[in-house]
């Protein structure tokens, strides 16, 4: 193949979820609330824990950092997809791509590390509670958290380099929602064997390695509960996992399926519906899962909106 033809292209094309205008102007009206939602949601439950003194604990700090995770995550992708609704030609630069790359892949990575660590969190308040507040101290959730947010950031930024290195030649059609790293590395014109295995050892090391940390948690987790004799004990401690642990299903569990094996990925369809889901419904359930499921952020909300109601009453009189 000719050197000329081996060049970068300028930008990209995103053919996303439908050419159907009426079909687009619909999604773009589901998705504009359900990014709303995602951003008020997220933020709220930011806000409730930093007004209530009882969540001022490692539990609702990191969920703090997840919360942010969501939003940037879908920052990340959701507005770029709702102006691609409305627009005639669905470019994006060639730096706007790899930026969108870096962040959401890096996101994406830092909330697999983060739930993990919120594993162990998980593990150590079920089956080491008396010395929980000494082992859970603020400056080792710091370093947890910190690592969590470099270690993804890290990974992606070394993808992105690696990908956008590639030479794309003429192709610049990008079928995908967003600049997705297995729907950009398919424009290259030369062999990406290479970088498809880059792939699955950073997805190896990003996300089955905090798999396994997070499997191991719970079984450790599990077997305490069983030998908790009172119905109420055993109770009261799953409950105390619950919201993370229903979390942890819907995350993992698509994410393996797409990037462990690059050679037998899904179709492309199922790809897009898939970066639609950790896009817009995961930012959006989280809030939900660990409001409606967690006693103590139920009791939070209630707590606020009794002040709310008090306060609103006292102005009106």
């Amino acid at each position: 193949m000719d050197t000329d033809n081996k060049t970068w292209v300028r930008e990209f094309i995103l053919l996303g979820l439908s050419s159907d205008w009426d079909t687009q102007i619909s999604l773009f009206i589901f998705f504009l609330i359900m990014y709303m939602v995602t951003v008020l949601g997220n933020f709220l439950i930011i806000l409730l824990i930093r007004l209530d003194s009882r969540l001022h604990t490692p539990m609702y700090f990191f969920l703090t950092n997840l919360s942010l995770i969501d939003v940037s995550y879908a920052t990340s992708i959701v507005p770029q997809m709702l102006a691609h609704f409305l627009a005639a030609h669905k470019t994006i630069p060639f730096v706007s791509c790899a930026a969108q790359l870096f962040f959401s892949l890096g996101l994406g990575g830092i909330e697999f590390v983060l739930l993990a660590v919120m594993a162990y969190d998980r593990y150590v308040a079920v089956c080491n509670p008396l010395r929980y507040s000494v082992i859970m101290h603020g400056g080792l959730c710091i370093r947890l958290a910190i690592t969590s947010w470099v270690s993804g950031s890290v990974n992606s930024l070394i993808q992105t380099v690696i990908t956008f290195q590639l030479p794309m030649c003429t192709n610049k059609y990008i079928d995908h929602i967003s600049c997705e790293i297995l729907a950009v590395i398919r424009l290259a014109c030369v062999d990406i064997s290479s970088n498809e295995i880059a792939i699955m050892v950073s997805s190896i090391v990003l996300l089955m390695t905090p798999f396994c940390l997070v499997l191991l948690s719970y079984i450790q987790i599990i077997s305490t509960i069983l030998k908790i004799q009172s119905t109420e004990g055993r109770k009261k401690a799953f409950h105390t996992c619950a919201s993370h642990l229903t979390v942890v299903v819907l995350c993992y569990g698509m994410t393996i399926f797409t990037y462990i094996q690059p050679h037998s990925s899904p179709s492309v369809l199922q790809e897009k519906l898939i970066s639609v889901f950790y896009a817009i419904l995961m930012p959006v359930l989280n809030p939900m899962i660990y409001s409606v499921r967690n006693k103590e952020v139920k009791g939070a909300w209630q707590k606020l909106l009794g002040q709310l109601s008090v306060l609103t009453s006292k102005l009106a009189t």
